[in-house]
């Protein structure tokens, strides 16, 4: 195949951010120490790209501007990759909303279509969007290798996709903290040949 078929997208999410764990959404903490640490841990001195593309909010743009400017590459700003917006639960901890609402966390995480949090995004909005950006990014920087730093929900949508998952059960798939997912996309067409190449691997 021609390499310059091939574009190949590294996804990393964001580091823990100040506040430690909790449902943030739109919600825009920076990083913490802990955060930039595993983020810097998990590039290394990788530098096999040819831009980066990034999600506005701070837990993601500050470490992608710092790895444009340290790889003097191409930096895009994405507002279609930010994370869920989860309405009423923003900033809270899952300790706080099971306290608040019994049971609601449990049957978000079981059907999130059909238990979303108050005032947030639908997950078929969601949907909507992330797919929208990730067709877009295929069409505009095909044969590129790119990094795009977004959020866990963000890659899980992406993964539900490229794995024709129904999109209630993107919750199955893990994302921790500054792990990386790698997928190929081999053909100019965007909807063929897409492949997972890892998930939570190592550069």
């Amino acid at each position: 195949m021609n390499p310059e078929d091939r574009t190949t997208i590294d996804l990393i999410r964001h580091g823990e951010p100040v506040g430690g764990v909790r449902f943030r959404g739109h919600q825009d903490d920076p990083l913490s120490p802990k955060g930039r640490k595993q983020m810097d841990d998990a590039i290394g001195a990788y530098s096999n790209w040819d831009l980066v593309i990034t999600s506005p909010l701070r837990r993601c743009l500050e470490f992608a501007q710092k790895t444009a400017t340290k790889l003097q590459l191409p930096l895009e700003i994405e507002a279609q990759f930010r994370e869920l917006d989860y309405g009423s639960w923003e900033g809270r901890t899952a300790d706080e909303i099971r306290e608040h609402h019994p049971g609601a966390l449990e049957n978000f995480f079981s059907n999130p279509i059909q238990y979303p949090p108050s005032g947030s995004e639908s997950l078929v909005a969601f949907q909507t969007r992330i797919f929208s950006a990730w067709q877009n990014t295929l069409s505009k920087h095909h044969g590129k290798r790119i990094l795009l730093v977004c959020h866990g929900g963000t890659i899980r949508m992406v993964l539900t996709h490229l794995l024709h998952m129904p999109i209630e059960k993107l919750f199955r798939i893990t994302v921790p903290h500054a792990g990386i997912t790698r997928i190929a996309q081999c053909s100019k067409d965007t909807d063929r040949f897409g492949q997972l190449i890892f998930h939570h691997g190592t550069l």
